[in-house]
């Protein structure tokens, strides 16, 4: 159901040829429904990740031209015949979706009804894809088609995922959210969460946390007072590394102060990356953010020498309770694992190109490392980032200023401008807007 205007027409899309290194903007046909579970989005706008640099670079397994792209937000235009307001035993989109609700979509498609998706593990879904590959178009296009829509994209016009926020505070927040704020739910701001979130739930973070030595921390109630050993102040002072401060590294910085304070938790944290320009940013971000998303602890922005003295002496010689690892290449995870301590956590939650790790199994056996990799579960982070996003609107609600993490809003002809220079580091995180001439 839905319009059928475009049928037979052409739009413009930004493509990825290979080898690597170029990125076209084309015409292309509209794409229309091909299951009943499909949804078409008209896009409002579109953005340049990080991750599609790893494609843009030909790091990726893609081997054929395609639209990049897996952020995007836009305006339902055409349903599948499995939209109808008796999809009984559906997720519940399927019943309330209708053409012409805006929309926000994860970086993945999810069917919301395997096992999979039930556990929350929704990045991993059996019948999952990536927008951006050759497997299925992406959003850097006018328009774009989604699978298993029902259970993918979230609605703006009628929210119905979980927050702290009552029904009027959200219905509010979303009155008054800018789309280009609202487009970052589509991967980086998840993500940035993601990563905080398994930082400081890891169990060889939780001594920490919960003020109990191992393994008592991970079951607190079944400690015996004659047993238990007490934790000075200092034993429990987090120390955290993040390698990495492009787009998702800042969401990941913001989204780890933020539980931090709201816990009260006392910390150290070193972000790091080897260019000024990023390192400037997160300075200026940091800055801005008030004491309820701070807290009391410290934040030092480092180059990469200058971390790996500064842990040394924060810690003794010890190492960081933990490091987010948000680059994905083999020198920042080489880095992360440098600087972490003996029974620490590695959070990767950057893209990986390189066919092996750069350890061997005794290395990390001798240190007792803990890795946790991979993607974000994007729409299951929906709800958290949501919450953050209307905080932080300090941070994330401007475009092109020292503290805002969008660095500009540009045409979608301009595409294969955007990729050269955020390669380079030059431009932070792009907007893309497909009809903007």
């Amino acid at each position: 159901m839905g319009s059928n205007e475009q049928k037979g027409s052409l739009q413009k899309a930004a493509r990825w040829h290979p080898p690597a290194y170029d990125v076209r903007v084309e015409m292309i046909p509209i794409p229309s429904i091909v299951h009943p579970d499909d949804a078409i989005v008209k896009v409002k706008y579109t953005a340049v990740c990080g991750s599609d640099l790893h494609i843009y670079r030909g790091h990726g397994t893609t081997v054929n031209a395609h639209t990049m792209g897996h952020e995007f937000i836009g305006e339902i235009i055409t349903l599948g015949e499995s939209f109808r307001s008796d999809a009984v035993g559906r997720p519940a989109l399927y019943s309330t979706l209708q053409v012409g609700d805006k929309v926000v979509s994860p970086f993945t498609t999810n069917c919301g009804e395997c096992y999979i998706c039930r556990l929350g593990y929704t990045g991993r879904c059996t019948t999952g894809l990536l927008f951006g590959c050759d497997a299925l178009d992406g959003g850097q296009a006018q328009y774009v088609r989604v699978p298993k829509a029902g259970s993918t994209l979230f609605s703006l016009s009628k929210p119905t995922w979980n927050s702290t926020l009552s029904g009027s505070e959200r219905a509010k927040a979303l009155a008054g959210l800018n789309d280009s704020s609202l487009l970052l739910l589509a991967d980086i701001l998840p993500t940035g969460v993601f990563a905080a979130i398994q930082a400081t739930s890891h169990p060889k973070v939780l001594p920490m946390i919960n003020g109990l030595p191992w393994p008592y921390a991970l079951n607190p109630d079944q400690a015996s007072d004659l047993e238990m050993q007490v934790l000075t102040p200092e034993d429990r002072l987090l120390v955290f590394a993040i390698v990495g401060l492009g787009p998702v590294g800042i969401c990941a910085a913001v989204s780890l102060l933020d539980v931090l304070a709201r816990r009260q938790l006392p910390y150290r944290i070193v972000a790091i990356d080897p260019l000024e320009a990023r390192r400037e940013k997160m300075k200026a971000v940091y800055d801005k953010i008030g004491s309820d998303g701070k807290g009391q602890g410290e934040f030092a922005v480092a180059s990469i020498d200058e971390a790996k003295a500064l842990v040394q002496t924060l810690t003794g010689g010890v190492g960081c309770t933990a490091v987010l690892e948000i680059v994905g290449n083999n020198s920042a995870i080489s880095l992360a694992y440098d600087l972490v301590r003996a029974f620490g956590a590695i959070v990767s939650v950057g893209v990986h190109g390189e066919p092996s790790v750069p350890f061997t199994g005794r290395q990390l056996y001798n240190k007792n490392v803990s890795f946790d990799f991979g993607r974000c579960p994007a729409r299951a982070m929906f709800p958290p980032a949501f919450d953050l996003l209307v905080k932080r609107q300090d941070v994330f609600g401007g475009v092109g200023e020292p503290t805002s993490l969008i660095d500009r809003i540009i045409s979608l002809d301009d595409a294969p401008e955007a990729y050269k220079q955020f390669d380079k580091g030059e431009w932070g995180k792009v907007i893309l807007d497909p009809w903007k001439q």
